[in-house]
């Protein structure tokens, strides 16, 4: 490993507390154990949101965030709501309308849709197939693992501070 990089990394693992001190001699010890400490999700989100068939599934829960996958029937829609933390929402497939704020704006595959903490919103599947979209808030908003397999099987499960690790 050139030397420039073991400088990169060390300061990066001083300054997560991490490692208290390393010197070159056991530089590759301190990696293994930040990389041995490593935990979170890596997936092919677009795939998982589209072979989703659950009305809403938590994929993993974090301190911070949450990552939350959904598919919503034609007509069908999440329902006004205002949440005191900021979500991301991308639409995998299907078309619709965002409602933010009193403000509609037609969505579709691709689209991305930031809601800040506060802000009344809701989406709607106003096309023919499913609509699939993943979320992340910040805060997370959902019991750790919730799954409803439609929206008639939603329950407030709000998230209770237990994280998926």
């Amino acid at each position: 490993m050139p030397q420039g990089v073991e400088v990169q990394i060390l300061s990066w693992a001083q300054n997560k507390s991490k490692v208290k001190k390393c010197d070159e001699c056991i530089v590759y010890s301190c990696l293994i154990g930040i990389i041995g400490d490593m935990k979170g999700y890596i997936a092919n989100i677009e795939q998982e949101t589209l072979d989703n068939e659950d009305y809403r599934r938590v994929l993993y829960t974090a301190h911070y965030s949450q990552l939350v996958l959904m598919a919503i029937e034609p007509g069908d829609e999440i329902g006004m709501e205002v949440h005191g933390l900021d979500q991301f929402i991308r639409i995998e497939q299907g078309k619709g309308k965002v409602i933010l704020d009193g403000v509609e704006t037609s969505v579709e595959d691709d689209f991305a849709i930031v809601i800040p903490a506060g802000a009344e919103h809701n989406v709607i599947n106003t096309g023919t197939e499913v609509m699939k979209l993943y979320s992340i808030y910040s805060q997370p908003e959902h019991k750790d693992g919730t799954v409803h397999a439609t929206k008639a099987d939603e329950q407030e499960e709000h998230f209770d501070g237990s994280t998926t690790e």
